[in-house]
């Protein structure tokens, strides 16, 4: 028996760390396209045996484990992937970058629209506090929106707080209630089905934004990923991105 053990050993290649990640995906990028992120990359392992994982949330909490062993990176807005492929131009292959689906923007309220929001123009009124993310994908957001209509001073002047990243942004709504509305996406409902309502814009008063993909230059697995981003942008992933409130 210990000779047949010795045997094995001798003949059964140990597997180094680079061998045990090149079996599955790491995707990296922003908590907001999380939800049809997570569920595409499900989808595309029970259908090709490739398991994809998706890690995101603000960029401080992945990259250092991102520059080891991603695959692909998404943004949460064309910007975002922009600004991440100049930081890093070792780490992104821009040549790669592709266009996913739009998503617009809307205003999220308490839940039973306690104030009678319905416009863009009731957010001036005076007793209204505004939530403001002054990032992660939504830098500028507001003003794109109120610019249309001459509102910058007037809902610029009812902004509570304004915060770095949309993680931060939910924490403060869950936890403040004097927040009565946020100018963001109109996906965030999606996830945050039990904390707001969604007040949707005219489609001639919104504005939308891109979700973009790029392949890591690092990735020991190119054809597969650039699988999984046809996946992505198949019929059916488009199903799911739209059931997330893309367009």
């Amino acid at each position: 028996m210990k000779t047949l053990l010795i045997a094995l050993l001798m003949t059964t290649p140990l597997l180094t760390d680079a061998q045990t990640t090149t079996d599955t995906l790491y995707v990296y990028g922003p908590g907001g396209p999380l939800g049809p992120m997570n569920e595409c990359a499900a989808l595309f392992g029970e259908q090709t045996g490739h398991p994809v994982k998706v890690i995101a949330g603000p960029e401080a909490n992945w990259l250092p484990q991102a520059q080891q062993r991603a695959d692909l990176f998404f943004g949460g807005s064309e910007y975002m992937l922009t600004q991440l492929t100049a930081a890093h131009p070792d780490l992104i292959d821009a040549g790669s970058r592709t266009e996913l689906y739009r998503r617009a923007a809307a205003i999220l309220v308490r839940p039973g629209n306690p104030k009678g929001i319905k416009t863009l123009r009731n957010l001036t009124r005076p007793g209204i506090t505004l939530l403001d993310v002054n990032g992660a994908g939504q830098l500028g957001l507001w003003e794109d929106l109120a610019g249309r209509q001459k509102l910058i001073g007037s809902i610029q002047a009812n902004i509570g707080q304004s915060f770095a990243n949309s993680a931060l942004g939910i924490a403060a709504w869950k936890q403040d209630s004097r927040y009565d509305a946020w100018i963001t996406y109109a996906s965030w409902h999606n996830r945050l089905t039990a904390e707001t309502d969604l007040v949707q814009l005219p489609a001639t008063e919104t504005v939308y934004r891109g979700t973009p993909v790029a392949l890591s230059k690092t990735t020991r697995q190119p054809a597969i990923v650039r699988q999984f981003v046809d996946f992505l942008r198949s019929e059916t992933g488009h199903g799911i991105f739209k059931k997330w409130g893309w367009d």
